[in-house]
Protein backbone atom coordinates (compact mmCIF):
# COMPACT_ATOMS: atom_id res chain seq x y z
CA UNK A 1 0.00 0.00 0.00
CA UNK A 2 1.56 3.27 -0.89
CA UNK A 3 0.94 7.11 0.36
CA UNK A 4 -1.48 8.80 -1.49
CA UNK A 5 -1.43 12.08 0.35
CA UNK A 6 -2.92 13.69 3.79
CA UNK A 7 -6.04 14.26 4.81
CA UNK A 8 -7.54 17.13 5.61
CA UNK A 9 -7.52 16.19 9.28
CA UNK A 10 -3.50 14.45 9.00
CA UNK A 11 -2.80 17.87 7.25
CA UNK A 12 -3.67 19.70 10.38
CA UNK A 13 -2.19 17.69 12.78
CA UNK A 14 1.16 17.67 10.47
CA UNK A 15 1.07 21.69 10.53
CA UNK A 16 0.87 21.70 14.34
CA UNK A 17 3.53 19.53 14.87
CA UNK A 18 6.07 21.34 12.43
CA UNK A 19 5.25 24.60 15.04
CA UNK A 20 7.16 22.18 17.72
CA UNK A 21 9.45 21.18 15.32
CA UNK A 22 12.76 22.30 17.64
CA UNK A 23 11.45 20.37 20.40
CA UNK A 24 10.76 17.30 18.20
CA UNK A 25 14.31 17.48 16.70
CA UNK A 26 15.73 17.43 19.88
CA UNK A 27 13.88 14.80 21.40
CA UNK A 28 14.62 12.49 18.61
CA UNK A 29 17.93 13.28 18.71
CA UNK A 30 18.25 12.60 22.69
CA UNK A 31 16.64 9.09 22.64
CA UNK A 32 18.72 7.74 19.42
CA UNK A 33 21.94 8.91 21.46
CA UNK A 34 20.56 7.40 24.57
CA UNK A 35 19.31 3.92 23.32
CA UNK A 36 21.75 3.31 20.24
CA UNK A 37 25.68 3.13 21.39
CA UNK A 38 26.83 3.36 17.35
CA UNK A 39 25.73 7.16 17.62
CA UNK A 40 26.15 7.81 20.81
CA UNK A 41 29.92 6.66 20.20
CA UNK A 42 29.62 8.92 16.78
CA UNK A 43 31.07 5.99 15.03
CA UNK A 44 29.68 6.91 11.04
CA UNK A 45 27.73 10.37 12.11
CA UNK A 46 29.09 12.87 14.27
CA UNK A 47 26.25 14.23 16.84
CA UNK A 48 26.06 17.63 14.67
CA UNK A 49 25.47 15.54 11.30
CA UNK A 50 22.69 13.23 13.30
CA UNK A 51 20.70 16.44 14.76
CA UNK A 52 21.04 17.87 11.09
CA UNK A 53 19.88 14.41 9.72
CA UNK A 54 17.00 14.53 12.14
CA UNK A 55 16.09 18.09 11.40
CA UNK A 56 15.97 17.25 7.71
CA UNK A 57 14.32 13.97 7.97
CA UNK A 58 11.28 15.03 10.22
CA UNK A 59 10.57 17.81 7.77
CA UNK A 60 10.21 15.71 5.22
CA UNK A 61 7.75 13.80 7.44
CA UNK A 62 6.00 16.44 8.27
CA UNK A 63 5.66 17.95 5.15
CA UNK A 64 4.34 15.01 3.37
CA UNK A 65 1.59 14.73 6.39
CA UNK A 66 0.70 17.95 4.90
CA UNK A 67 0.76 18.02 0.98
CA UNK A 68 -1.33 16.11 -1.11
CA UNK A 69 -0.81 13.69 -3.41
CA UNK A 70 2.50 11.29 -3.71
CA UNK A 71 5.29 12.07 -1.32
CA UNK A 72 8.53 12.92 -2.82
CA UNK A 73 10.61 10.47 -1.19
CA UNK A 74 14.52 11.28 -2.70
CA UNK A 75 15.52 12.40 1.02
CA UNK A 76 14.99 8.93 1.93
CA UNK A 77 17.11 7.86 -0.82
CA UNK A 78 19.56 10.17 -0.10
CA UNK A 79 19.89 9.46 3.45
CA UNK A 80 20.13 5.37 2.42
CA UNK A 81 23.05 6.33 0.19
CA UNK A 82 24.70 8.33 2.44
CA UNK A 83 24.81 5.93 5.56
CA UNK A 84 25.68 3.28 3.31
CA UNK A 85 28.84 5.27 2.47
CA UNK A 86 29.31 5.75 5.76
CA UNK A 87 29.10 2.26 6.53
CA UNK A 88 26.52 2.33 9.02
CA UNK A 89 24.65 -0.64 9.49
CA UNK A 90 21.18 -0.58 8.05
CA UNK A 91 19.19 -2.53 11.22
CA UNK A 92 20.65 0.31 13.20
CA UNK A 93 19.48 3.22 10.48
CA UNK A 94 15.74 1.45 10.36
CA UNK A 95 15.75 1.82 13.87
CA UNK A 96 17.25 5.39 14.49
CA UNK A 97 14.09 5.72 11.81
CA UNK A 98 11.70 4.58 14.15
CA UNK A 99 12.97 6.05 17.05
CA UNK A 100 12.41 9.72 14.71
CA UNK A 101 8.47 8.33 14.03
CA UNK A 102 7.42 7.33 17.30
CA UNK A 103 8.33 10.82 18.77
CA UNK A 104 5.91 12.32 15.38
CA UNK A 105 3.04 9.84 16.32
CA UNK A 106 3.92 10.82 20.00
CA UNK A 107 2.60 14.64 19.16
CA UNK A 108 -0.10 13.28 17.77
CA UNK A 109 -1.44 11.64 20.43
CA UNK A 110 -1.16 14.66 22.46
CA UNK A 111 -2.23 16.79 19.90
CA UNK A 112 -5.62 14.71 19.61
CA UNK A 113 -7.01 13.94 23.00
CA UNK A 114 -10.24 15.47 21.95
CA UNK A 115 -10.66 13.78 19.18
CA UNK A 116 -9.83 10.08 18.75
CA UNK A 117 -10.93 9.55 15.28
CA UNK A 118 -8.07 11.92 14.08
CA UNK A 119 -5.55 9.98 15.82
CA UNK A 120 -6.49 6.82 14.22
CA UNK A 121 -6.42 8.73 10.62
CA UNK A 122 -2.77 10.23 11.58
CA UNK A 123 -1.73 6.95 12.71
CA UNK A 124 -2.94 5.08 9.97
CA UNK A 125 -0.91 8.20 7.01
CA UNK A 126 2.14 7.93 9.49
CA UNK A 127 2.74 3.99 9.01
CA UNK A 128 1.47 3.90 5.50
CA UNK A 129 4.05 6.68 4.90
CA UNK A 130 6.74 5.06 7.28
CA UNK A 131 6.46 1.79 5.46
CA UNK A 132 7.57 3.71 1.79
CA UNK A 133 10.01 5.83 3.46
CA UNK A 134 11.95 2.85 4.94
CA UNK A 135 11.35 1.15 1.62
CA UNK A 136 12.91 3.41 0.13
CA UNK A 137 15.85 4.05 1.99
CA UNK A 138 16.16 0.24 2.49
CA UNK A 139 16.54 -0.05 -1.62
CA UNK A 140 18.90 2.97 -1.81
CA UNK A 141 21.29 1.28 1.08
CA UNK A 142 21.63 -1.88 -0.85
CA UNK A 143 21.97 -0.98 -4.22
CA UNK A 144 25.13 2.00 -2.86
CA UNK A 145 26.69 -0.73 -0.33
CA UNK A 146 26.09 -3.38 -3.82
CA UNK A 147 28.05 -1.24 -5.63
CA UNK A 148 30.62 -0.72 -2.94
CA UNK A 149 30.99 -4.11 -2.60
CA UNK A 150 31.04 -4.28 -6.52
CA UNK A 151 33.88 -1.34 -6.77
CA UNK A 152 35.72 -2.94 -3.82
CA UNK A 153 36.43 -7.02 -5.16
CA UNK A 154 37.15 -5.13 -8.43
CA UNK A 155 39.99 -3.03 -6.72
CA UNK A 156 40.63 -5.64 -4.82
CA UNK A 157 40.99 -8.69 -7.39
CA UNK A 158 43.13 -5.76 -9.55
CA UNK A 159 45.84 -5.63 -6.56
CA UNK A 160 45.70 -9.17 -6.21
CA UNK A 161 46.55 -9.63 -10.48
CA UNK A 162 49.34 -6.96 -9.93
CA UNK A 163 50.66 -9.13 -6.98
CA UNK A 164 51.18 -12.13 -8.66
CA UNK A 165 51.90 -10.94 -12.28
CA UNK A 166 54.61 -8.42 -11.18
CA UNK A 167 56.21 -5.91 -13.09
CA UNK A 168 58.07 -3.20 -11.86
CA UNK A 169 56.68 -2.60 -8.19
CA UNK A 170 57.13 1.18 -6.95
CA UNK A 171 57.24 1.65 -3.15
CA UNK A 172 53.67 3.56 -3.57
CA UNK A 173 52.10 0.25 -5.53
CA UNK A 174 53.13 -2.07 -2.37
CA UNK A 175 52.08 -0.30 -0.05
CA UNK A 176 48.64 0.28 -1.59
CA UNK A 177 48.62 -3.83 -2.22
CA UNK A 178 49.34 -4.57 0.84
CA UNK A 179 46.99 -1.96 2.92
CA UNK A 180 43.98 -3.16 0.16
CA UNK A 181 44.47 -6.86 0.98
CA UNK A 182 45.42 -6.36 5.29
CA UNK A 183 49.09 -7.61 4.58
CA UNK A 184 52.49 -6.79 5.94
CA UNK A 185 54.80 -4.99 3.52
CA UNK A 186 57.82 -7.24 4.71
CA UNK A 187 55.87 -9.88 6.04
CA UNK A 188 56.73 -13.57 6.08
CA UNK A 189 54.73 -15.97 3.23
CA UNK A 190 53.76 -19.04 1.50
CA UNK A 191 52.34 -18.55 -2.05
CA UNK A 192 49.87 -21.83 -2.87
CA UNK A 193 49.25 -23.17 -6.51
CA UNK A 194 46.11 -25.35 -6.54
CA UNK A 195 45.37 -27.03 -10.14
CA UNK A 196 41.53 -26.51 -10.63
CA UNK A 197 39.48 -29.59 -10.75
CA UNK A 198 37.63 -28.11 -13.75
CA UNK A 199 36.54 -24.70 -15.65
CA UNK A 200 36.22 -21.92 -12.59
CA UNK A 201 36.13 -25.18 -9.67
CA UNK A 202 37.57 -24.48 -6.29
CA UNK A 203 40.42 -27.05 -5.70
CA UNK A 204 40.81 -25.52 -2.54
CA UNK A 205 37.27 -25.44 -0.61
CA UNK A 206 37.01 -22.57 2.14
CA UNK A 207 40.49 -21.67 2.16
CA UNK A 208 40.18 -18.39 2.51
CA UNK A 209 38.34 -18.52 5.49
CA UNK A 210 39.94 -21.72 6.97
CA UNK A 211 42.96 -19.83 7.17
CA UNK A 212 41.10 -16.12 8.62
CA UNK A 213 39.88 -18.76 11.22
CA UNK A 214 43.71 -19.45 12.36
CA UNK A 215 44.13 -16.01 11.63
CA UNK A 216 46.03 -15.94 8.86
CA UNK A 217 45.60 -13.37 6.42
CA UNK A 218 45.23 -14.06 2.87
CA UNK A 219 44.74 -12.98 -0.83
CA UNK A 220 43.68 -15.22 -3.51
CA UNK A 221 43.20 -15.26 -7.70
CA UNK A 222 40.88 -17.69 -9.75
CA UNK A 223 42.35 -18.61 -12.64
CA UNK A 224 40.83 -21.39 -15.62
CA UNK A 225 43.33 -23.34 -14.55
CA UNK A 226 44.84 -22.55 -11.06
CA UNK A 227 43.98 -21.26 -7.75
CA UNK A 228 46.57 -19.18 -6.47
CA UNK A 229 47.29 -17.70 -3.06
CA UNK A 230 49.58 -15.31 -0.72
CA UNK A 231 49.38 -16.84 2.77
CA UNK A 232 50.75 -14.57 5.60
CA UNK A 233 52.82 -16.32 9.17
CA UNK A 234 52.80 -15.23 11.85
CA UNK A 235 56.31 -16.63 12.12
CA UNK A 236 58.21 -19.05 9.90
CA UNK A 237 57.40 -22.32 11.72
CA UNK A 238 53.68 -21.82 10.95
CA UNK A 239 54.68 -22.92 7.60
CA UNK A 240 53.81 -26.91 9.19
CA UNK A 241 50.52 -26.09 10.30
CA UNK A 242 49.43 -24.06 7.16
CA UNK A 243 50.67 -27.18 4.52
CA UNK A 244 48.64 -29.60 6.55
CA UNK A 245 46.12 -27.47 6.25
CA UNK A 246 46.64 -27.46 2.95
CA UNK A 247 46.85 -31.19 2.90
CA UNK A 248 43.92 -31.91 4.13
CA UNK A 249 41.25 -30.00 1.99
CA UNK A 250 43.14 -30.36 -1.44
CA UNK A 251 41.15 -32.21 -4.05
CA UNK A 252 44.12 -32.47 -6.34
CA UNK A 253 48.29 -31.01 -7.29
CA UNK A 254 48.82 -28.08 -4.62
CA UNK A 255 52.29 -26.92 -4.81
CA UNK A 256 53.90 -24.00 -2.26
CA UNK A 257 56.78 -21.57 -2.75
CA UNK A 258 59.66 -21.68 0.11
CA UNK A 259 58.56 -19.69 2.78
CA UNK A 260 59.70 -15.88 1.75
CA UNK A 261 59.66 -12.96 2.97
CA UNK A 262 58.40 -9.25 1.38
CA UNK A 263 55.69 -8.78 -0.34
CA UNK A 264 57.50 -7.50 -3.61
CA UNK A 265 58.93 -11.25 -3.87
CA UNK A 266 55.55 -12.50 -4.71
CA UNK A 267 55.65 -12.97 -8.37
CA UNK A 268 58.80 -15.32 -8.01
CA UNK A 269 57.45 -17.47 -5.28
CA UNK A 270 54.37 -17.96 -7.57
CA UNK A 271 56.64 -19.76 -9.86
CA UNK A 272 58.44 -22.03 -7.90
CA UNK A 273 54.56 -22.58 -6.49
CA UNK A 274 54.48 -23.50 -9.77
CA UNK A 275 57.44 -25.93 -10.31
CA UNK A 276 56.48 -27.70 -7.24
CA UNK A 277 53.14 -28.64 -8.52
CA UNK A 278 54.66 -29.44 -12.10
CA UNK A 279 56.53 -32.09 -10.07
CA UNK A 280 53.11 -34.38 -9.53
CA UNK A 281 52.08 -36.35 -11.97
CA UNK A 282 49.14 -35.56 -13.53
CA UNK A 283 45.63 -37.25 -12.44
CA UNK A 284 47.02 -37.43 -8.79
CA UNK A 285 46.68 -35.43 -5.59
CA UNK A 286 49.13 -34.00 -2.94
CA UNK A 287 50.91 -31.53 -1.97
CA UNK A 288 54.63 -30.17 -2.73
CA UNK A 289 56.60 -27.51 -1.08
CA UNK A 290 59.03 -26.13 -3.17
CA UNK A 291 62.97 -26.57 -1.50
CA UNK A 292 65.21 -23.37 -1.58
CA UNK A 293 68.66 -24.86 -2.58
CA UNK A 294 70.66 -22.54 -5.18
CA UNK A 295 70.65 -25.44 -7.53
CA UNK A 296 66.96 -25.63 -7.86
CA UNK A 297 66.65 -22.01 -7.77
CA UNK A 298 68.99 -21.97 -10.45
CA UNK A 299 66.76 -24.65 -12.34
CA UNK A 300 63.70 -22.88 -11.62
CA UNK A 301 64.42 -19.85 -13.11
CA UNK A 302 64.95 -20.85 -16.75
CA UNK A 303 62.56 -24.05 -17.57
CA UNK A 304 63.17 -23.92 -21.06
CA UNK A 305 67.37 -23.89 -20.66
CA UNK A 306 66.93 -26.92 -17.95
CA UNK A 307 65.06 -29.13 -19.92
CA UNK A 308 67.31 -28.14 -22.90
CA UNK A 309 69.86 -29.37 -20.28
CA UNK A 310 68.34 -32.50 -19.71
CA UNK A 311 67.73 -33.73 -22.96
CA UNK A 312 71.68 -32.84 -23.72
CA UNK A 313 72.85 -34.89 -20.36
CA UNK A 314 70.29 -37.71 -20.38
CA UNK A 315 69.06 -38.02 -24.16
CA UNK A 316 70.45 -42.04 -24.51
CA UNK A 317 68.68 -42.92 -21.28
CA UNK A 318 65.41 -40.96 -21.89
CA UNK A 319 65.47 -42.88 -25.72
CA UNK A 320 65.57 -46.18 -23.97
CA UNK A 321 61.99 -48.38 -23.57
CA UNK A 322 59.85 -47.12 -20.49
CA UNK A 323 60.54 -49.27 -18.10
CA UNK A 324 64.45 -49.63 -18.77
CA UNK A 325 64.32 -45.60 -18.68
CA UNK A 326 62.01 -45.49 -15.17
CA UNK A 327 64.50 -48.21 -13.00
CA UNK A 328 67.94 -46.17 -14.99
CA UNK A 329 66.42 -42.80 -13.51
CA UNK A 330 65.20 -44.11 -10.12
CA UNK A 331 69.39 -45.81 -9.92
CA UNK A 332 70.76 -42.69 -10.58
CA UNK A 333 68.05 -40.67 -8.31
CA UNK A 334 69.16 -43.09 -5.67
CA UNK A 335 72.88 -42.43 -6.23
CA UNK A 336 72.37 -39.12 -5.70
CA UNK A 337 70.05 -39.59 -2.44
CA UNK A 338 72.35 -41.71 -0.87
CA UNK A 339 76.07 -40.04 -1.38
CA UNK A 340 76.90 -42.95 -3.98
CA UNK A 341 76.60 -45.48 -1.16
CA UNK A 342 75.90 -49.31 -3.24
CA UNK A 343 74.43 -50.70 0.31
CA UNK A 344 72.10 -47.37 0.65
CA UNK A 345 71.05 -47.59 -3.31
CA UNK A 346 69.99 -50.92 -3.00
CA UNK A 347 68.25 -50.88 0.51
CA UNK A 348 66.41 -47.89 -1.56
CA UNK A 349 65.45 -49.63 -4.79
CA UNK A 350 64.81 -53.49 -3.33
CA UNK A 351 67.57 -54.55 -4.92
CA UNK A 352 70.71 -57.20 -4.67
CA UNK A 353 74.03 -54.59 -4.68
CA UNK A 354 75.44 -56.52 -7.45
CA UNK A 355 72.35 -55.41 -9.52
CA UNK A 356 73.11 -51.52 -8.52
CA UNK A 357 76.33 -51.75 -9.82
CA UNK A 358 75.31 -53.42 -13.08
CA UNK A 359 72.84 -50.79 -13.52
CA UNK A 360 75.46 -47.74 -12.34
CA UNK A 361 78.03 -49.01 -15.19
CA UNK A 362 74.99 -49.05 -17.85
CA UNK A 363 74.09 -45.73 -16.92
CA UNK A 364 77.64 -44.73 -17.76
CA UNK A 365 78.12 -46.55 -20.63
CA UNK A 366 74.80 -44.95 -22.29
CA UNK A 367 75.27 -41.64 -21.65
CA UNK A 368 79.35 -41.60 -21.71
CA UNK A 369 79.99 -40.14 -18.53
CA UNK A 370 81.37 -40.75 -15.53
CA UNK A 371 79.94 -41.13 -11.62
CA UNK A 372 83.62 -39.63 -10.08
CA UNK A 373 84.05 -36.89 -12.36
CA UNK A 374 83.28 -33.71 -10.85
CA UNK A 375 81.76 -31.86 -13.71
CA UNK A 376 79.90 -35.04 -15.02
CA UNK A 377 78.44 -35.16 -11.83
CA UNK A 378 77.47 -31.85 -11.57
CA UNK A 379 75.66 -32.00 -14.74
CA UNK A 380 73.93 -35.36 -14.04
CA UNK A 381 72.65 -33.78 -10.88
CA UNK A 382 71.16 -30.62 -12.64
CA UNK A 383 69.69 -32.74 -15.43
CA UNK A 384 68.00 -35.01 -12.85
CA UNK A 385 66.37 -31.94 -10.97
CA UNK A 386 65.46 -30.57 -14.10
CA UNK A 387 63.51 -33.91 -14.93
CA UNK A 388 62.11 -33.46 -11.24
CA UNK A 389 60.56 -29.90 -11.84
CA UNK A 390 59.47 -30.39 -15.09
CA UNK A 391 58.50 -34.31 -15.66
CA UNK A 392 57.14 -33.56 -18.79
CA UNK A 393 60.50 -32.76 -19.88
CA UNK A 394 61.03 -36.50 -19.85
CA UNK A 395 59.07 -37.23 -23.09
CA UNK A 396 59.25 -33.97 -24.57
CA UNK A 397 61.36 -33.02 -28.00
CA UNK A 398 64.80 -31.29 -26.96
CA UNK A 399 64.59 -27.65 -27.09
CA UNK A 400 67.20 -26.51 -29.99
Amino acid sequence: MRYTGAEPAVARLAVAARARLPELVEDTFTQIVAEMPIYREGRFVSHEKLRSSCDTNLRFLLRALEEPGTPDLSQAAATGVERARQGAPLPELLRAFRIGFSEVWQRFVELTRSDPADLIAATRALWTLIDDYTETLTEAYRETLAEITRTRHEKRLALVEALFTGGTFTESTLWDIARMLDLSLDGTYLVVAAETPGLGQEPLPRMENLLRERRHASAWRLTPDLRVGVVSLRESPAADPILGLLKENATGRVGVSPVFTGLGNTPRALHLARVALSSLMAGTSGIVQFTESPLAGLVASDPAASVQLAHQVLRPVLDLPAEERAVLLMTLRAWFDCRGSTKAIAERVYCHPNTVRHRLKRITDELGRSLTDPADIAELGTALRALTMFPDAAYLPPVR
